[in-house]
């Protein structure tokens, strides 16, 4: 790499969470085993739901790509994190970094569209019930789906294109076990601003109108809730949406954490730390959460596995 104003680059140095050697052995064993666990554990969830015809609607449709989507989000760090430690390597190429972070915007940008899908179609289930079938149809179903990787493409490759027009000097160290946006950017030596307005203001849009959305329905869901006049329908109805609301607070809520820990820019190890909660814990845990929670996912895992659900 030849230092100087302007100059290209050809890789980036990952610092990954621990400067201390003798922790890497231990962080390899947690990552793996977390990866693991989340890979079969949302593989499992896709497989009951393709496996089981009582799971052939709307609300295990959008699960099925959730589980999907976690998959592929975890995929785009963690592996390659296992390699860096396993090879005892921190590089990673300049075209690899821009690589991951394109997958990585993409695929937390369908988490917040497809969590959003998921909120309006327990909007319709319970507040427009006699109208269900005929609203959320196939048709309807997949170009939810669709849009929403079309606008994650779209936002991830706008992200991706305006980095490549930002020049590296010598400073190439990433505090992070990833390529971070944020943390990219400011290790340019051209000016951020374009790009730091343009991370500001697809956050506000994407993640302020997704979470806005979910308000929404679940304020319309909850006021429906309360004027049922049965105890068993309104349990019945909540037990619907308690699932996608543990796991909609869990995925904002760790979101919210590692923005808030972005923001003290003198404690980079904080937010490389924070960030584990919502790249690796939450998809992991996602699977567990529906699984425990459903009856209907229980008895469909039990059927996959050769066996009856206790």
């Amino acid at each position: 790499m030849k230092p100087g104003n302007g100059t290209r680059i050809s890789a980036f140095i990952l610092l990954g969470l621990s400067k201390e050697p003798e922790l890497e052995p231990l962080i390899f064993g947690l990552f793996l085993s977390m990866y693991l666990i989340t890979v079969c554990g949302n593989l499992l969830v896709i497989l009951a739901t393709i496996s089981d015809s009582h799971l052939h609607t709307p609300m295990y449709f959008f699960l099925s790509n959730l589980s999907f989507v976690d998959i592929c989000f975890t995929s785009t760090t963690i592996p390659k994190m296992l390699l860096n430690i396993q090879t005892q390597s921190k590089v990673v190429t300049y075209a690899g970094c821009i690589t991951q972070m394109f997958f990585f915007i993409l695929f937390i940008g369908l988490d917040d569209f497809l969590l959003t899908v998921m909120a309006y179609d327990r909007y319709v289930a319970i507040c427009h019930p006699l109208h269900y079938t005929v609203i959320m149809n196939p048709k309807l179903c997949v170009l939810l789906v669709l849009t929403s990787w079309i606008l994650s493409a779209l936002h991830s490759l706008m992200h991706s294109l305006m980095v490549l027009q930002l020049s590296f000097c010598t400073h190439t160290e990433i505090p992070h076990f990833y390529c971070e946006l944020n943390m990219v950017v400011h290790l340019s030596c051209s000016d951020p601003y374009l790009n730091d307005m343009l991370m500001y203001s697809a956050a506000g849009l994407l993640g302020g109108g997704t979470l806005a959305g979910i308000l929404y329905s679940y304020s319309q869901i909850v006021s429906s809730i309360l004027r049922m006049s049965s105890t068993r329908g309104k349990y019945k109805a909540f037990s619907t949406c308690a699932s996608h609301l543990s796991v909609v607070s869990l995925f904002y809520g760790t979101s919210l954490g590692v923005y808030l820990s972005a923001l003290d820019s003198q404690n980079s190890h904080s937010s490389a730390t924070a960030s584990v909660m919502y790249t690796v814990v939450t998809p992991m845990l996602n699977p567990i959460i529906y699984s425990l929670r459903n009856k209907d996912i229980k008895k469909a895992l039990g059927d996959l596995l050769g066996r009856k659900p206790s």
